[in-house]
């Protein structure tokens, strides 16, 4: 799920520039060798934009910053031989196909003080035992977003997956527009709580099952978006339902604040049936050649008054439990951002669905093809 526009280069540029060699650049750099530059690979509107301008102020490293707009996007521009990414921000799942794959370096957490600043919960996570790879960045859950005040939704919030895959319950609202995240495994994994299944099912008559499900609500559906949905289709009012992240509602939600009435126009809502919880995790690509520089740019990341910038622009809640005294308290107390325990316990991680991930593609191209 996620974030930041793409400056320095436009799309690519990391991929073909070559990169800069590890050499002393400032006082300030706690004795790393620092590389000139920095190649970031992120999601769109995923960090504030001054994280990285303090970074280049304070270290004097410029950072070249790209984006991908899902986690096959990025694992298909690492497979293809891009190299000059330095940092890059898989999920959960994607983190485990990318070390069975040896797509990313060891990171050494022991060497990252800022490390003992991430919530236990997130050390040592069942996709990356001991940290090995990645640190935790950002977390969050996947549900549905809707217009408040739409007469479709004056009764009862949008409690279901129903509300995105029954054309019956869809007919309410069909006509002023739903968005779908353009996500293989987040699509998915949605049809597949619908259905009762698990949301890593590798059963193939599960996934042909989910296949038809989302196939039969397509033509509901307007637009298939995970990039920039929350500004372009959902602050615009373009749409009045969306599958969605929830720091990307809550952009929203506020962005659409009304201080008269105290509320925003977007309410997000997680479906009974359950949901992803994801973990947006820091990594460095195993061909990076400035890796040192890497790992000093993610242990900045994990600053608590960093990691608290980065949730007060992103609405995602922070891994890093030093950067709460820091976070807005809006968004602290949200429980839309941070979930109470038994919203939490409706909650499932996406994993490695091995040779299944086949399967999986064959469903994606039916589904996008028809």
């Amino acid at each position: 799920v996620a974030c930041g526009g793409g400056p320095a280069g436009g799309p690519g540029a990391a991929a073909t520039e070559a990169p800069a060699a590890e050499s002393p650049v400032t006082e300030d750099s706690d004795e790393v060798q620092l590389a000139p530059e920095l190649s970031v690979y992120n999601w769109a509107d995923y960090i504030d934009e001054q994280v990285l301008a303090d970074y280049e102020e304070r270290y004097g490293v410029r950072i070249i910053y790209d984006t991908f707009a899902s986690n096959e996007d990025l694992l298909t521009k690492l497979q293809a031989g891009a190299s000059g990414y330095d940092v890059i921000f898989p999920s959960d799942y994607m983190v485990v196909q990318m070390i069975e794959l040896g797509l990313l370096a060891e990171i050494d957490v022991d060497s990252m003080p800022n490390f003992a600043n991430i919530n236990e919960a997130f050390k040592n996570p069942p996709y990356d035992p001991g940290n090995a790879h990645c640190t935790p960045y950002q977390w969050g859950m996947t549900g549905i977003s809707y217009r408040r005040g739409n007469p479709a939704f004056a009764d009862s919030p949008p409690d279901s997956w129903a509300y995105l895959f029954d054309p019956a319950v869809m007919e309410k609202y069909a006509a002023e527009g739903i968005n779908v995240l353009n996500d293989q495994r987040e699509l998915m994994a949605a049809a597949l709580f619908y259905l009762g299944y698990s949301p890593n099912s590798t059963d193939r008559a599960e996934l042909e099952a989910a296949r038809d499900l989302i196939l039969q609500a397509k033509p509901s559906w307007k637009t298939f978006n995970s990039e920039d949905y929350y500004s372009t289709l959902m602050e615009s009012d373009e749409i009045v339902l969306s599958h969605a992240w929830s720091g990307d509602a809550a952009q929203a939600f506020w962005n659409t604040y009304d201080e008269a009435e105290g509320t925003g126009n977007w309410l997000f809502s997680v479906p009974k049936e359950g949901a992803v919880r994801f973990a947006d995790n820091a990594c460095i690509p195993a061909n990076s050649k400035r890796q040192e520089t890497a790992r000093h740019f993610i242990n900045y990341l994990m600053e608590p008054e960093v990691a608290a910038a980065i949730t007060n622009f992103t609405f995602y809640p922070s891994p890093n439990e030093a950067a709460k005294e820091f976070i807005d308290p809006e968004i602290l107390n949200n429980p839309g951002i941070y979930p109470p325990p038994e919203v939490a316990a409706k909650l499932e991680w996406l994993v490695d669905v091995g040779d299944a991930i086949f399967i999986y593609d064959e469903m994606w191209t039916a589904i996008k093809g028809q």
